[in-house]
């Protein structure tokens, strides 16, 4: 009887197996890979004990819950006024530097969150040349004589986080003002609109999607911040996670504190997906309609205006803190063969390097699986596969390290009491565990990247392969792969700079004596040492100029 039982399982095995096309099932497993952090999560949160949540829910939870929803209210409302302002001049109006603010205004991407905290730290500070100067002008002798607001705040939080994601918002919306074209905006002013109230009434609401998108992003990056945060004394969510991890030794209370951001993270995918759902536009995509579009003319006071708003955030978020980083930088030119700089770069080359890989490949299944089975179950495992992006690094270190010291737990009493063989941590003590992180964090990245360049390809070519008698694997290997090689090294570079600039999951993950440069400046800055930080974060940089340069280049190719 139970021969016969197992007999029945493995023939009904068989059957799904056979029903199941093999991208589907490999679909289906690296789903099943992303979603392993977000259930350990939930399950040490829940199995962690009543005593200790009852703690987090009276002292800790209420304080940095509002604190985060006030960063957050606060940051989405100037990210979205600037991003919008400044996209709608760039698209709709002409003024003068039109040209090179635009791309000026994409350069704030390159500049981690946590970088710009500590160069507005310098910059502001009291030694620093606004003060200095500040100082000097009202002839002020010591920081009593005068009040200057203080950048260690929510206040200089919101300042920090503003300057360096807005671009989320302005380049969503400058692609969909782009996009519409100006056919809309033409009948709105033939019907006695003027260019402020088509701007208001038909514009706005057009791109009330990609509005939505932008901020989306601009709320998870703030949310998955640790470093700016810390540094400016601002205890959000996801510090609290940090603090009561590592400062007060309770892994438990650290996942229950993470599961409460993950339901601001599900909140805010559904309000964005909500939001797409309710407003759609289809728009015209001739020729005549992008590129004879006629741009306002703004000239006098009215263009000195709009080119001033279009520089001033592109001077804050990218010009102060490079020149704070690389003044200081300049003034230690030997640092740049300093060992201690020198192993932490290998470092990141090595981790960025495995992580880029990893999604690459992982990506790559996803995307295939999507082109070669367009089943729901196949799209379900591609959605559930790009929730990581939507995960702080915080959050994600937590997931990650429970399955993998486990595992390390079982193995190493397995061989200890089989051979006698101590393993140690093979997985949660060494990089793999960073890179585990990275890979679920970025493999949205990675997977939307390898996706579109399988959408410019037409189906016509599997087709066209099977005909002349290639098999799936053939027609994989010899057509589409090196077809694909663009997209894929596009989605590989991006990774590689995103890991490189990843702070939250490497900070709580990395093995004892292991230094990335991201790493590296945290522990300087935390010590009140940015300058020596400074080498290492004009490194980071410079490497995230990459893939802003690849955007402006894309963009200007659309138009």
């Amino acid at each position: 009887m139970a021969a016969d039982l197992h007999g029945a399982q493995r023939m009904d095995f068989r059957a799904v197996r056979r029903r199941l096309p093999a991208p589907t099932v490999a679909a289906l497993v690296v789903s099943a890979f992303v979603a392993m952090p977000i259930v350990a999560i939930f399950l040490i949160g829940i199995t962690g004990g009543s005593d200790n949540w009852q703690h987090m829910l009276t002292n800790v939870v209420p304080r940095a819950t509002g604190r985060t929803l006030l960063l957050l209210a606060m940051t989405g409302a100037l990210t979205a006024v600037i991003g919008i302002a400044s996209a709608w001049l760039v698209a709709s109006c002409d003024f003068p530097f039109r040209r090179l603010l635009s791309v000026a205004l994409v350069l704030p991407l390159a500049i981690p969150s946590y970088l710009a905290a500590y160069a507005f730290g310098e910059f502001l500070d009291f030694t620093g040349p606004v003060q200095t100067f500040y100082r000097s002008l009202f002839g002020f002798q010591s920081a009593r004589d005068y009040s200057f607001p203080d950048i260690r705040s929510l206040g200089g939080a919101v300042l920090v986080m503003t300057a360096v994601l807005y671009p989320y918002v302005y380049l969503a919306c400058r692609s969909m003002f782009l996009m519409q074209g100006r056919a809309a905006a033409d009948v709105a002013r033939t019907l006695g609109a003027g260019p402020w109230r088509v701007f208001a009434r038909v514009q706005i609401p057009m791109a009330r999607p990609a509005i939505m998108v932008g901020l989306t992003l601009v709320m998870m990056e703030t949310l998955n911040d640790i470093g700016a945060v810390e540094y400016l004394g601002v205890q959000t969510l996801t510090f609290s996670i940090y603090d009561t991890w590592l400062n007060r030794g309770s892994l438990a209370g650290a996942a229950q504190i993470a599961s409460v951001l993950l339901v601001f993270v599900v909140l805010l995918l559904w309000i964005e997906r909500q939001a797409r759902r309710r407003q759609r536009f289809a728009s015209q995509k001739t020729t005549a309609v992008t590129i004879d579009a006629v741009r306002l003319k703004l000239s006098g006071w009215r263009g000195f205006g709009a080119t001033l708003i279009c520089a001033f955030p592109a001077l804050v978020g990218f010009v102060i803190p490079v020149a704070v980083l690389a003044g200081f930088a300049l003034r230690r030119i030997g640092d740049f063969t300093e060992p201690r700089l020198l192993r932490a770069l290998g470092n990141s080359i090595t981790i960025s390097s495995a992580a880029a890989l990893a999604t690459v490949i992982l990506g790559f299944v996803l995307a295939y699986a999507a082109r070669s089975d367009r089943s729901r179950l196949t799209a379900s495992a591609s959605r559930l596969a790009s929730l990581g992006y939507g995960i702080p690094g915080t959050v994600l270190a937590i997931g990650v390290l429970i399955p993998l010291a486990s595992l390390d737990n079982f193995m190493d009493g397995v061989l200890r009491q089989s051979l006698g063989i101590s393993t140690g941590l093979l997985l949660s003590g060494t990089g793999f565990a960073i890179v585990y992180a990275a890979t679920v964090r970025f493999l949205a990245m990675a997977e939307g990247t390898i996706d579109s360049g399988f959408q410019k390809l037409s189906p016509h070519l599997d087709m066209a392969a099977r005909t002349l008698g290639r098999n799936a694997l053939q027609t994989f290997r010899q057509v589409l792969l090196p077809n694909m090689r663009p997209a894929v090294l596009t989605a590989a570079l991006l990774v590689f700079i995103e890991t490189l600039k990843e702070l939250s999951a490497t900070i709580l993950l990395r093995p004892f004596n292991f230094n990335t440069l991201a790493t590296l400046v945290y522990e300087d800055a935390s010590r009140s040492k940015v300058q020596d930080a400074s080498v290492a974060a004009i490194i980071i940089i410079l490497a995230g100029l990459i893939p802003v340069i690849l955007v402006s280049r894309s963009l200007d190719r659309g138009r």
